[in-house]
């Protein structure tokens, strides 16, 4: 039988190890932290929880995420699927690797680059590695035509 805590946390708000960050921005040149925190943001531009990353604009920005973890993974995962299709600009994220999830399936598989880290990543402040394997997804502009986006995605947004 699984442990449950295993895959659970009081926390959602995990800082990026700086380390991993670096090397991502050194290839991708991030201009937003989109989830973020006032002690954890990695740019200069960032929002908050009370900013509310989810409902902010996010087209002419070359994007960094590491969502809060939990249930809302998936309504972050959307959201940069449908911004990038919509402004053909590049999001990456730091993600748990879960592969059996349909925000996966839907959103990022045959969708996105994956990059698989290896073993477990230890966040900032955390005493122990992350429980659970990780990956960064990255979903690159794309220079052909802009596939059709659901057109009820302005809707799916608000009711955040």
């Amino acid at each position: 039988m699984m442990n449950k805590a295993l895959f659970s946390s009081n926390r959602k708000d995990w800082e990026t190890p700086q380390d991993l960050f670096d090397s991502l921005n050194s290839e991708f040149h991030f201009t937003l932290d989109a989830a973020a925190n006032q002690y954890n943001h990695k740019c200069g531009k960032y929002y908050t929880t009370e900013d509310n990353g989810l409902l902010q604009d996010w087209s002419s920005e070359t994007v960094f995420i590491n969502p809060p973890y939990g249930n809302e993974i998936k309504f972050w995962v959307r959201k940069a699927y449908y911004q990038n299709h919509i402004h053909n600009n590049l999001i990456v994220m730091l993600l748990p690797a879960r592969t059996d999830t349909q925000w996966f399936h839907t959103y990022i598989n045959n969708h996105a680059e994956i990059r698989f880290l290896k073993g477990r990543i230890k966040f900032v402040d955390a005493k122990h590695p992350a429980p659970f394997p990780s990956m960064v997804v990255i979903f690159r502009p794309r220079f052909d035509s802009i596939p059709d986006v659901d057109p009820n995605f302005d809707s799916l947004m608000e009711n955040l």
